[in-house]
């Protein structure tokens, strides 16, 4: 029996008993949660633990195999997302759902025109301005999403689903793109919204959220609930985390080779915008084989532009790009590739993987055009698939198979796809923004670990991350990034917090 809410109202949500099986592969195992009104409750787990499989078989994105479901008591046997926008639930997932050439209002229209809510455009931005000053969200119903930033677009997804209807508000992974000002703000808002009688779940891994934004937390592990609905305040930090991890953490050491000679590198670049701004001016750097070259810096100083440059997505205005000798910057992306540069995108979903693909496809996506898997117009099917059998053995893709859906993997584990590609026999260096962004302790750790092997096989790797921590455990020399440009490097041991914030000074 799940406990009532306080005052003795039933719970908001409970759910009991949840199974839920992807090709055969238990995903959820007789799963429980139980939700109060007036409360932030916390969905804490690694990645794949079921957190947000469990939130999706809660808002009607996939059908549970087993277990009931009831929302303030009452039954609710769901057949699609429809129902459950019905029964008062909504769900901001972790990628926003919005078109980006409309303005706020337009995409509000969008949303609420098949439930016959607004009937115009004129009452769309009404609405969405007479619910943005009820819950104190900033938004501008004429702005354009494109225009946005991402706290931005956020407010409006949440938006979106309170003019929907939801009484019971599913945050999942909120602040994973978020600085630490807007998560404050976010975290600000989840309280106001559970103090109108609301009830929010904050679906994260941060346990340092969970302990100062919510009142209860329920842990999840490989699919089972093993903590359910503790108080927040009767119970630590490292007690969440032992019923989240259950076994001990390795710590992953920076790679033990010895850097060998330089073999790539970039002089005096400079990348200008459409707009005539230029992120990126005059940068040069070396990377030498079997070396990390960890770039720290405060986000929004050309790191974005530096790495779609290095790709190929951006031409440069001015400078040199080189790998053994050769000039990459007039080369297409196809011949980056071929010359050895692979790169690990800061959005995994935004660029490195096609989410509605299965996962043996994403995989040879890069491989088709080489013949790899016959050609294009006849491939050979049994040959993806055999090689997404090797790669998920060899790549530990934890809830895996050939034909399942990438988008349906947690974060981690897309996270490890996306590497399994690019990790291959032709890397010569690899160029990884933010490669841990948005993972739990142990698949951040995984990842590293796959990063680490390569660079020990002799790959170069330059290291692209606002996270201090991740380029300190990873690096063999340390280089701080401010107004695009390098604003100095150094060996790892000598990359004291004093020397690096130094060169941060000056931000604008």
């Amino acid at each position: 029996m799940m406990p009532a809410s306080e005052h003795g109202r039933p719970p908001a949500l409970a759910l009991r008993g949840i199974d839920k099986a992807f090709d055969g592969k238990p995903a959820l195992s007789g799963a429980d949660f139980s939700l109060a009104w007036g409360e932030v409750h916390a969905l804490v787990g690694e990645n794949g633990a079921g957190k947000s499989t469990l939130m999706n078989v809660a808002t009607g994105v996939y059908a549970a195999d087993g277990g009931a479901q009831s929302v303030d008591g009452r039954s609710v046997p769901l057949r699609g997302p429809g129902d459950a926008i019905a029964a008062g639930l909504g769900m901001v997932h972790q990628h926003y759902r919005l078109v980006n050439r409309f303005t706020v209002a337009e995409n509000i229209l969008l949303a609420l025109g098949s439930q016959g809510a607004a009937r115009s455009l004129r009452e769309a931005a009404a609405l969405a301005a007479e619910k943005s000053r009820e819950v104190g969200l900033s938004i501008r119903p004429d702005a354009v999403i494109a225009t946005l930033s991402i706290a931005e677009r956020q407010r409006v997804e949440i938006l979106k689903v309170l003019l929907l209807g939801a009484r019971i508000v599913i945050l999942d992974e909120p602040t994973a793109v978020l600085t630490d000002g807007e998560a404050e703000a976010l975290f600000s808002f989840t309280r106001r919204l559970a103090g109108q009688g609301h009830a929010v779940v904050l679906i994260t891994h941060k346990l340092r959220e969970v302990a100062a934004h919510s009142d209860r937390v329920t842990v999840m592990r490989q699919g089972r609930t093993v903590l359910a609905g503790k108080p927040t305040a009767e119970i630590s930090i490292a007690e969440v985390a032992r019923h989240a991890v259950g076994d001990p953490l390795t710590r992953v050491e920076r790679p033990l080779s010895r850097p060998g000679a330089v073999c790539f590198t970039v002089e005096d670049l400079v990348v200008r915008r459409d707009d005539g701004t230029v992120p990126v001016d005059g940068l040069s750097l070396s990377l030498c084989a079997s070396e990390v070259l960890g770039i720290a810096g405060v986000g929004g100083n050309g790191q974005q532009e530096l790495v779609d440059c290095l790709a190929g997505l951006l031409p440069p205005a001015g400078g040199r790009i080189t790998l053994s000798g050769d000039d990459l910057a007039p080369q297409s992306i196809r011949e980056r590739r071929r010359r050895g540069l692979r790169v690990v995108p800061s959005d995994r979903f935004d660029a490195g993987l096609v989410r509605d693909m299965s996962i043996a496809e994403n995989l040879a996506l890069t491989g088709v055009r080489e013949g790899r898997y016959g050609s294009a117009l006849l491939l050979n099917r049994r040959r993806m698939r055999d090689a997404a059998l090797g790669a998920i053995e060899r790549f530990a893709i934890h809830g895996a198979a050939p034909g399942r859906t990438t988008g349906l993997l947690s974060g981690g584990n897309a996270q490890k796809v996306l590497l399994a590609r690019e990790l291959d026999d032709g890397l010569k260096v690899l160029v990884a923004h933010s490669p841990a962004r948005g993972l739990d302790v142990k698949a951040a750790q995984s990842v590293h670990a796959l990063i680490k092997q390569a660079v020990e096989q002799g790959a170069a790797c330059l290291l692209i991350s606002e996270d201090l921590e991740e380029v300190m455990a990873l690096s063999h020399r340390v280089a701080v990034m401010n107004r695009g440009r390098i604003a100095g490097t150094v060996p790892v041991a000598e990359a004291t917090p004093a020397w690096i914030g130094e060169r941060m000074i000056g931000h604008a």
